[in-house]
């Protein structure tokens, strides 16, 4: 199959990192892109540039080498989301993605995220204010809609592609829906048999298998990978196997998991510093053995821990005491 193309990017895979707040930071996207992510895309950030000062704001908008660099920026006022899509594209990015998928109650009370979908003039504004403020492509994500009496994702996927998107992700469920239940793909396949730009399909994507039955049921050009990734960075390494060959590629080893794992609190600390970092690592740890640690208390006690050094020192005796049960676990 032809490779995905936003603009002038051909992305190297099927599978890309979904933005996540307070997940898909620098160090976390750089990992993703490790395993074969064909793009990454960094945390949300607000679109008031003036609040852009905060160390939170420059976490969020810190870039890497790793080409295309894409920013998702989230509001409801179009002018102000010209601006603030001018000010990432003169920092670096290469591509702006809008958010209009998020179902946090913060962001729809100010009427962005998925909010946005049930005003769909208002989103053309912001459409086309933010595709005119800039020379570098602008991408969308959405839910189906914001309800599930009020699934107007085909209509506002053929706006999108109207005003000039370059591609589109789509997570398979309403704001209303939230992340419960199961997604569903039919809009999905309705909006890829609709509009002719790239597609990506998001939601409940955990494994190679999934992602490739969603690809044939959607007829999608690619899937995103949110939740699934957490803990699995992997998990776009065994998709890109699977698609290419039909083969599940072996599970990661218990010594490879270990490593990443070090590899990924270490960066933690060093991008946050040793606070920060000693927070953030925390939920990274439980991800990495949520199906692992159903006995061993391990995580209560890594949770206590108030130093770098003691973190990654207790990471490598869980795997010093624990890793030959896990790999005969996983064999």
């Amino acid at each position: 199959m032809a490779m995905i193309q936003i603009g002038p990017h051909k992305l190297p895979a099927r599978a890309v990192l979904a933005p996540m707040a307070g997940i898909t930071d620098l160090p976390f996207r750089r990992l993703c892109r490790q395993f074969g992510a064909g793009l990454t895309v960094s945390e949300m950030v607000i679109s008031d540039t003036q609040l852009w000062h905060t160390r939170k704001s420059h976490l969020r908008l810190a870039h890497d080498d790793n080409t295309p660099r894409a920013v998702q920026i989230a509001g409801a006022e179009p002018a102000m989301m010209a601006e603030a899509a001018r000010s990432c594209m003169e920092m670096g990015a290469d591509i702006i993605d809008i958010n209009m998928g998020c179902p946090a109650k913060k962001v729809c009370k100010r009427a962005a995220g998925s909010a946005l979908l049930k005003e769909p003039e208002l989103v053309e504004q912001i459409l086309k204010a933010v595709i005119a403020a800039v020379d570098i492509p602008v991408t969308l994500k959405i839910r189906t809609g914001w309800s599930p009496d009020q699934r107007n994702g085909l209509a506002i996927a053929e706006l999108a592609q109207d005003c000039g998107i370059s591609s589109l992700a789509v997570h398979g469920r309403t704001r209303q829906c939230r992340y419960l239940g199961m997604a569903e793909y039919d809009t999905i396949a309705a909006i890829k048999q609709a509009i002719s730009i790239p597609v990506f399909a998001n939601g409940d994507i955990t494994s190679a298998e999934q992602a490739k039955y969603v690809l044939d049921y959607t007829g999608a050009d690619g899937v995103m990978i949110g939740r699934g990734a957490q803990g699995k960075p992997w998990l776009f390494r065994e998709i890109a196997s699977y698609l290419n060959t039909g083969i599940l590629a072996p599970a990661a080893t218990t010594a490879e998991v270990q490593a990443v794992m070090l590899s990924h609190l270490s960066a933690l600390h060093h991008f946050y510093g040793e606070q920060n970092g000693l927070r953030i690592a925390r939920k990274h740890c439980a991800w990495y053995l949520q199906e692992h640690d159903a006995n061993t208390g391990f995580r209560s006690e890594f949770n206590r821990l108030e130093s770098a050094s003691a973190q990654l020192d207790a990471v490598h005796r869980y795997f010093e005491q624990h890793g030959q049960t896990l790999q005969d676990a996983a064999a």
